[in-house]
C-alpha cells in the first residue's frame, strides 16, 4: 500500500450509523443539533484578534457559510475549494478516479478530505499573515505579535476542522449536506433581518431598518423613490423564489418496469435542474474566493504601491505581486475600484434605473457578469455529472441493479445508457443555464441578501423538503420502505 493510501486510510472521520436506515426523528435530531452548534460557534470571537479587515465582506461570508472574526471565519471555503480543484483535475484527466468502484470512490473522498485539510491550514495562514485577520497593530514588531498570529491560525484551523466534521455529521446522520445547510442557514438569517428588522443601529451602518418597515415608513413620509426601491427589493426576492421553485418542480419521468414482476412499474425522475444547486455554489464560492484574494493581495502590496507613488522602487518579488494584485483588482473602501473584481461585482440595474443613474456601461457590466455566472454554472455542472455518479452509465447501472428495465426493451445496460444520454446531457446544460441565469437575474435585480444567496437557499430548502418528505413517507408506510430499499 502506497504512503498516500496509508494517510487516506487514517484520516479522522465521523463514524457512520451502524443500522441500515435512520429514522426521521434521528435525522432531524442530528440536523438540528449540528445547526445549533454552527450558530453557537459563529458567535465565538477569535481570541487575540485586533484587526478584522474581512468584516466588510458580508456577502462573501454568507456564500462561504462563514462569520468573519469568529472561530467560523473559514466557513465552507476550504471544502468547496478542495472540491473545485479535484473536479478540475479529474475532469481534465490529469488525475483519473474510477468512481464506479468502491475503491475509486473511497480514494476520491479521501483525497478530497486531505485537500480540504490542506486548504484549511493554507487559508488560515493567508487570512492571518496577509492582514485579513490580524492582532492589534500596536503590537507589531513585538514577539507577542507573532505568537498571537500563530494562535489565530490555530483557532481558524480548529474552526475549519469543526466545519469539516459537522459536514460529515449532516451527510451521514442528517438531511442533505452540511455545505448546503450552512449556506441556507446564513442566508435565511440575513433575509429575515433585512426584511423585517424594525430598528437600525446608530453605531453600525450595516444594520439598517428592514425593507418592509422601511417601505411603510417611506410611504408615510411621502418618499416615493425610497418606497419604490424597497418594493423592488421585496418583489425581486419573491420573483426569484417563485421561479426557482417552478424550475425545481420541472422534471422528466422515464417509465420503467420490474423485470421479474409483470404489471408493476415506476417512473424514474430526471429533474430539469439536474445538478441542483451545486454549480451555483461552486461558481459563487469561486467568485467569493477571487474577491477575497484580491483584497488580501491589495493589503499585502500597499507598501509597494506607496513606494511607487513617492518615486521609490520595489523588489522584483513585490513588483510581480503588485502586478498580480492589479489583475485581480483593487478596492476603494468596500467597493471594487479596478481589475477583475469590478466585473465580478454585480451592478444593481433596477436601483440604477429607479434612481436615474443608469449608464450604457452598466449594461455591458451586467452582460459580463451574467455570462460569467451562466458559463461557470455550465462548466461545473458538466464536471459534477461526471464526478458525482450522475452520468448515464452510472444511472443505468443503478436502475438495472434495482431490478428495473425499460418496457419493451431487452435488459441491457447499453440500451438504457443510450436512452438516458438523450436526456441527461441536455438537462445538464439547460438546467445549468437556467440556474446561472436565475442567479444573475436575481443579483442584478438587487434582491434581499443578494440574489445568488436567495436562489441557493430556495433550491437547498426545496431539495431538503423532498428528502424529508420521502423519509417521512418511508417511516409512515413499511411497505414503501421495503420498496425503496
Amino acid at each position: 500500500m502506497s504512503w498516500w493510501k496509508v494517510i487516506i486510510a487514517n484520516l479522522p472521520e465521523v463514524a457512520g450509523p451502524t443500522q441500515k436506515r435512520l429514522s426521521f426523528k434521528e435525522k432531524l435530531k442530528w440536523t438540528g443539533i449540528t445547526l445549533i452548534i454552527f450558530f453557537v460557534l459563529s458567535l465565538i470571537p477569535l481570541f487575540g484578534l485586533g484587526q478584522n479587515a474581512l468584516e466588510q465582506f458580508e456577502y462573501l461570508s454568507i456564500i462561504l457559510g462563514a462569520k468573519f472574526g469568529s472561530i467560523m471565519s473559514l466557513g465552507i471555503g476550504p471544502i468547496v475549494t478542495a472540491s473545485i480543484v479535484l473536479q478540475l483535475l479529474n475532469g481534465s484527466g490529469i488525475i483519473k478516479f474510477d468512481l464506479t468502484s468502491e475503491e475509486g470512490k473511497k480514494n476520491f473522498q479521501g483525497i478530497q478530505k486531505l485537500l480540504a485539510i490542506f486548504f484549511i491550514i493554507f487559508e488560515a495562514a493567508i487570512y492571518v499573515f496577509m492582514g485579513g485577520l490580524a492582532p492589534a497593530s500596536e503590537l507589531a514588531g513585538m514577539p507577542v505579535y507573532f505568537q498571537l498570529q500563530m494562535l489565530l491560525v490555530f483557532q481558524l484551523f480548529l474552526g475549519g476542522m469543526l466545519i469539516l466534521f459537522m459536514d460529515e455529521i449532516i451527510s451521514k446522520w442528517g438531511f442533505g449536506s452540511g455545505i448546503s445547510l450552512f449556506i441556507a442557514a446564513g442566508v435565511s438569517e440575513q433575509i429575515f433581518i433585512r426584511a423585517l428588522n424594525p430598528l437600525s443601529s446608530p453605531t453600525n451602518p450595516d444594520i439598517a431598518i428592514g425593507a418592509i418597515p422601511a417601505l411603510f415608513q417611506s410611504l408615510a413620509a411621502g418618499d416615493p423613490i425610497t418606497a419604490l426601491l424597497m418594493a423592488a427589493t421585496v418583489i425581486a426576492t419573491i420573483i426569484v423564489f417563485v421561479l426557482a421553485v417552478y424550475a425545481q418542480a420541472m422534471k422528466i419521468e422515464i417509465p420503467l418496469s420490474f423485470g421479474r414482476v409483470r404489471g408493476y412499474g415506476m417512473r424514474w425522475p430526471l429533474h430539469f435542474i439536474y445538478t441542483s444547486n451545486i454549480p451555483v455554489i461552486l461558481v459563487a464560492a469561486l467568485m467569493a474566493n477571487l474577491q477575497l484574494w484580491a483584497r488580501l493581495l491589495q493589503r499585502a502590496t500597499e507598501g509597494c504601491r506607496q513606494a511607487i507613488q513617492t518615486g521609490g522602487v520595489c523588489s522584483t518579488g513585490q513588483s510581480m505581486l503588485t502586478s498580480i494584485s492589479n489583475f485581480f483588482g483593487t478596492f476603494q473602501g468596500n467597493s471594487p475600484e479596478s481589475g477583475l473584481v469590478v466585473w465580478l461585482q454585480s451592478p444593481n440595474i433596477v436601483n440604477k434605473v429607479i434612481t436615474g443613474t443608469f449608464q450604457p456601461i452598466d449594461m455591458a457590466h451586467a452582460s459580463v457578469y451574467a455570462l460569467f455566472m451562466i458559463g461557470g454554472a455550465v462548466l461545473f455542472s458538466v464536471f459534477w455529472v461526471q464526478t458525482a455518479g450522475m452520468d448515464a452509465k452510472s444511472q443505468a447501472k443503478q436502475i438495472l441493479s434495482s431490478g428495473l428495465q425499460i418496457p419493451g426493451f431487452r435488459k441491457d445496460q447499453r440500451i438504457l445508457e443510450h436512452l438516458l444520454n438523450r436526456y441527461i446531457w441536455p438537462l445538464t446544460v439547460m438546467g445549468a443555464i437556467t440556474v446561472g441565469a436565475l442567479a444573475a437575474l436575481a443579483d442584478l435585480g438587487g434582491a434581499l441578501s443578494r440574489g445568488t444567496g436567495i436562489l441557493l437557499t430556495v433550491m437547498i430548502i426545496y431539495r431538503l423538503y423532498e428528502e424529508i418528505a420521502k423519509q417521512h413517507m418511508m417511516d409512515m408506510h413499511p411497505m414503501m420502505r421495503k420498496f425503496m430499499e
